[in-house]
C-alpha cells in the first residue's frame, strides 16, 4: 500500500517568475553596493582635492600685533634658529659672512625648477620651506631638491597661522607633511618655520607655545633675519638692496619661490648670489649654519660659542653631536624625539656641490641636509599612498570639472533645441491647412495586453467603448492569476461592446502578448495600449490619421499622468510634458524618434512583422521596435492630440523598479541596433543622428549630471554659498522656462510646476541613480525580467484633462 504524504503544512515551492526576481535581486545588491562605493570615492577625492586647494577646512585668519609680554626676551632679540632644550629656548645666530638662503610657499611647478638651476649653476645650497600640499601636488620638484643636496623644511601642510589651530590641527599640519615629504622624496625634516612669520621679534604670545611644543617634539624653528620683501613685487633692485646685510653679519635671508608671480625674483637671485659672492660671503643651509658654530665653539673650547644668540647662555651646541632624531610628530620609524639641536658628525664646511667653497661635497645626506632623515617603513609606504591618492585627485577631479563643462554646455544646447523645434513642430502641425493626408476612417486593431490588471482593466475598456473612431479591442491575458480575463468578458457585456476579443495564454511577458495580437488583429492598423491606460474619446481618431501618409510606419501618442495629484504623480507629471513630449516633438522633426509609448501607439501592422514583432531581446520593447522601424526606412511620428492617461507608480519603490527596467531597456536596445552607426540608408541615417542624441541626452548627460549637483553642494560648502546658489537658481529659472513653455504647448495647468523646484532636489536624484544603477548593471553584464507594478486602478476616466 502506498502512503502520501499530507500536504498541509509543507512549504509550497516558489514559482519560476518568484525563483527568477529573487536571483534577480541578489544580483543587484552587489552593484547597488558598487553604485554606493563609487559615489563614496568621487566624494573622498572632491573632499582631498579641496583639501590640497585649502578649499576644505582652509582658514584664512592671521594674527597681527598681539602681545608679546610672555615670549622670553632672549627670544626676541636671539637668532633666527630656535631650539627647545629641556623645555628652555636655545636661540643662534647665522655666522659672519655666511647666507642661509630660504625660500618659502614651494614648490611651484614654474618658478621652483628656475631656482633650481640657478643655485645649481652657482654652486650654492638653499633651503626650501615647503607646503605639505604642494609637496604632494608635485613630488617630483621635491626629489630633484633633495637629490641636488638642498634642504627642505616644513611650512605646514594647508599653509595657515598655527596660532589660531587646535593641538589636534597642528600635529595634523605636521605629520601630513613630513607624510608628503616621505612620499615625494623618502625622507622626513626636523626644520619648521611658521607661515607668516619673520624675525624673532614677531613672536607673540599666542605663536610662542607653539614653537615651544614643536620644539618639544624635536623641531628646529626658523626664521629670518633679512627679508627680500619680494611678494611686494617692488622690482629686482630694491629685492636685492632688501636682501642684502647690513656690514659683514650673517643672515637668514628670506625669498619666495611661490604663492604668487615671482618673476621679479628669479631676475634678482642670480644678481644677488654674484653680489654676495664679490662680498666674500659662502653661502649654506640651516644645519650648514648650525654645524659652523658647532666648529667654531670646538674649536674655541667654549661653551657659549659665538653661534649662540646675545644672552643666550643655553644656546650651547655639543661637540660631535648628532643628528637631532626626527620629532615625535614625524612618522614611527625615524627618530627618538629628544630634541637636540640637528648637526651632523661630519661637520664641515658650507660649500657647494663640488666644493666650490672648500667645505665638503654635496653628494648624498652632508652636512647641509643635516635636519633630513630617512623615511622607512610605514612612513614610506604611508607617504607613497598619499603622492598616489593626491595624484588620482590632480586628475580626477580637473577631469571632471572639464567634463561637466562639456555636459553643461551639451544640457542648455539640448534646451535651447528643444525650445527652438518644439515650437516649429507646434506651429506646423497646428496650421489650419496642415493635414496628413485623406482622412483615415477605416476600423483599427487596439491591443491591450494584461497581466494582473483586475483594478484597471474595466476602466481601459470603457474609455475605448466611448471611441469616436471604428475600432476592434483584443485584450491579450498573459497568464494572469487575478481573473483579469473574466473582468474584462463581464466589463465588455456590461458596455454593449461586441467588438471585444479576449485572448488567454501562459504566462510569457508583455512582448509575447503584443505578437500574440498583432497575429490576431483583423486589421492592418494596430493600436497598441497598457493594461492601466485610458484613451480620451477621439485619442484613436487622432492617433491613426498619420498613416494617410504611406511613408509612416508607427506613431507615438501622448502620454499623460492621471494620478497627478500626489507629489511623485505631480513630479512624474512635470517629466512627462517636459523630458518626453517636448523631447518628442524634437525627434520628429529630425526623424529619429527613439521610443514609441507603451501606453500609447500605433503601427502598421505590415511594418511590424516587417521587423520580426515585438522582441524579447530587451526590457524596452517599445524602443527596440521603434529603432527596428527607422532602419527600415519606416517614418515614426509623433501626434500631440492624441492623449492617453496612464497611472504612474505611486511609491518610490515601483518608480524606481520602472525606470530602472527603462533605462536598462533603453541601453540594451541602443547596444543591439549599434550597427546601425555604419549602415548605410535610412539605417544609417538614425545611426548618425538619432543614436548619438540618444546616448549623449538619455544616457551620459545625466550620467554626469549628479556630478553637477555634487560640485554645487561642495561650492556651497567650501567655496562660495552666494555664487553657487544664485548659479543653481539661474539653471532651474531656465529648466523653469523650459517647463513653462512645453505645458503651454500641451494647454497643461501652470501649478504643478511650483513643484518644480522640490522635484530638482528629490526625484531628479533619484532618476540619475537609477540610471547609474542601470549603467553598472548594463557594464557588469546583468538582465532583469519584466517587472509588475501595482496598480490602484485610481485612472479610470481622462480626468486630468484639462
Amino acid at each position: 500500500m502506498t502512503t502520501t504524504t499530507p500536504s498541509r503544512g509543507r512549504r509550497r515551492a516558489p514559482t519560476r517568475m518568484e525563483r527568477a526576481a529573487g536571483k534577480a535581486a541578489a544580483l543587484q545588491r552587489p552593484r547597488v553596493i558598487l553604485a554606493l562605493l563609487l559615489l563614496l570615492g568621487l566624494t573622498c577625492v572632491m573632499l582631498l582635492d579641496g583639501y590640497l586647494r585649502a578649499e576644505v577646512g582652509g582658514d584664512e585668519r592671521v594674527r597681527d600685533g598681539a602681545s608679546a609680554s610672555k615670549v622670553p626676551d632672549k627670544v626676541l632679540n636671539g637668532g633666527p634658529i630656535l631650539t627647545f632644550r629641556n623645555g628652555k629656548p636655545v636661540t643662534q645666530t647665522i655666522p659672519k659672512k655666511t647666507i642661509v638662503l630660504t625660500f618659502d610657499d614651494g614648490p611651484n611647478p614654474t618658478y621652483t625648477p628656475t631656482v633650481l638651476k640657478i643655485l645649481k649653476k652657482y654652486d650654492v645650497p638653499g633651503t626650501f620651506f615647503l607646503v605639505g600640499s604642494m609637496v604632494s601636488r608635485y613630488p617630483s620638484i621635491v626629489k630633484q631638491m633633495v637629490s641636488q643636496g638642498e634642504e627642505v623644511g616644513i611650512h605646514t601642510f594647508t599653509h595657515v597661522d598655527l596660532s589660531y589651530q587646535s593641538d589636534a590641527r597642528i600635529k595634523r599640519e605636521m605629520e601630513q607633511t613630513q607624510l608628503a615629504l616621505a612620499g615625494a622624496a623618502g625622507i622626513t625634516t626636523t626644520l619648521f618655520r611658521a607661515p607668516y612669520s619673520s624675525e624673532t621679534d614677531a613672536i607673540d604670545n599666542y605663536s610662542y607655545p607653539v614653537y615651544k611644543k614643536l620644539g618639544a617634539s624635536g623641531y628646529t624653528s626658523v626664521f629670518v633675519d633679512t627679508d627680500s620683501d619680494d611678494w611686494k613685487q617692488p622690482g629686482v633692485a630694491k629685492i636685492i638692496k632688501w636682501a642684502t646685510p647690513s656690514g659683514t653679519s650673517g643672515s637668514s635671508v628670506l625669498f619666495h619661490d611661490a604663492g604668487g608671480v615671482r618673476s621679479q625674483t628669479m631676475k634678482a637671485l642670480p644678481t644677488y648670489i654674484e653680489k654676495m659672492k664679490a662680498k666674500g660671503y659662502t653661502f649654506t643651509t640651516v644645519s650648514g649654519a648650525i654645524a659652523k658654530n658647532a666648529a667654531a665653539q670646538r674649536a674655541s673650547g667654549t661653551g657659549a660659542g659665538a653661534g649662540a644668540g646675545a644672552g643666550t647662555s643655553t644656546g650651547n651646541v655639543e661637540a660631535g653631536a648628532k643628528p637631532s632624531a626626527a620629532p615625535s610628530a614625524a612618522p614611527t620609524g625615524t627618530g627618538t624625539g629628544n630634541g637636540q639641536t640637528p648637526v651632523d658628525s661630519a661637520v664641515g664646511g658650507t660649500g657647494g656641490a663640488g666644493g666650490a667653497n672648500g667645505n665638503g661635497s654635496r653628494n648624498g645626506i652632508s652636512v647641509l641636509q643635516g635636519a633630513h632623515r630617512e623615511a622607512t617603513g610605514m612612513t614610506l609606504y604611508e607617504g607613497k599612498a598619499l603622492i598616489y591618492a593626491v595624484t588620482v585627485a590632480e586628475w580626477v577631479v580637473p577631469g571632471l570639472a572639464a567634463g561637466l563643462t562639456v555636459v553643461g554646455i551639451a544640457v542648455m544646447s539640448r534646451f535651447g533645441m528643444m525650445l527652438i523645434l518644439a515650437r516649429r513642430h507646434y506651429r506646423q502641425r497646428n496650421k489650419r491647412r496642415f493635414s496628413w493626408g485623406p482622412t483615415v476612417t477605416r476600423p483599427v486593431t487596439v491591443i491591450v495586453p494584461a497581466y494582473n490588471e483586475k483594478e484597471c482593466i474595466a476602466n481601459t475598456l470603457e474609455s475605448l467603448a466611448k471611441s469616436t473612431h471604428p475600432i476592434e479591442v483584443i485584450v491579450v491575458d498573459d497568464g494572469s492569476s487575478d481573473g483579469t480575463s473574466e473582468i474584462a468578458r463581464e466589463a465588455a457585456r456590461s458596455f454593449g461592446m461586441t467588438n471585444v476579443r479576449v485572448i488567454r495564454q501562459e504566462n510569457a511577458g508583455k512582448p509575447a502578448a503584443l505578437n500574440n495580437g498583432v497575429r490576431s488583429a483583423s486589421y492592418d492598423i494596430v493600436v497598441m495600449m497598457d493594461g492601466d491606460t485610458v484613451f480620451e474619446p477621439d485619442t484613436v481618431r487622432h492617433l491613426v490619421q498619420p498613416f494617410a501618409d504611406p511613408e509612416v510606419g508607427a506613431v507615438a501618442g501622448n502620454a499623460k499622468v492621471g494620478n497627478r495629484n500626489t507629489i511623485i504623480g505631480a513630479w512624474q507629471h512635470i517629466e512627462y510634458v517636459m523630458g518626453f513630449n517636448l523631447d518628442r516633438r524634437m525627434y520628429d522633426l529630425l526623424r529619429c524618434m527613439p521610443t514609441i509609448p507603451g501606453a500609447i501607439g500605433a503601427f502598421r501592422r505590415e511594418a511590424v512583422l516587417q521587423v520580426g514583432g515585438m522582441s524579447e531581446d530587451t526590457l524596452a520593447e517599445d524602443t527596440d521596435i521603434t529603432i527596428a522601424m527607422h532602419r527600415e526606412g519606416w517614418r515614426v511620428v509623433y501626434q500631440e492630440h492624441a492623449k492617453a492617461w496612464t497611472e504612474a507608480p505611486a511609491s518610490l519603490k515601483q518608480l524606481w523598479s520602472q525606470r530602472y527596467r527603462w533605462s536598462y531597456g533603453t541601453m540594451q536596445a541602443l547596444w543591439k541596433h549599434r550597427k546601425s552607426l555604419t549602415d548605410k540608408g535610412p539605417s544609417g541615417r538614425f545611426g548618425r543622428v538619432g543614436m548619438p542624441l540618444v546616448v549623449i541626452f538619455q544616457i551620459i548627460t545625466p550620467v554626469f549630471a549628479p556630478l553637477i549637483d555634487v560640485f554645487t553642494v561642495y561650492s556651497m560648502i567650501f567655496v562660495d554659498f552666494w555664487a553657487s546658489l544664485a548659479m543653481w537658481f539661474a539653471v532651474l529659472g531656465i529648466q523653469l522656462l523650459c517647463a513653462a513653455y512645453a505645458f503651454r504647448l500641451d494647454r497643461e495647468k501652470y501649478r504643478y510646476l511650483l513643484m518644480m523646484p522640490l522635484q530638482q532636489l528629490a526625484y531628479r536624484q533619484m532618476m540619475y541613480l537609477v540610471l547609474i544603477h542601470s549603467s553598472i548593471t548594463a557594464l557588469t553584464g546583468g538582465r532583469l525580467r519584466w517587472q509588475k507594478l501595482k496598480r490602484t486602478g485610481e485612472v479610470g476616466t481622462p480626468a486630468g484633462a484639462s
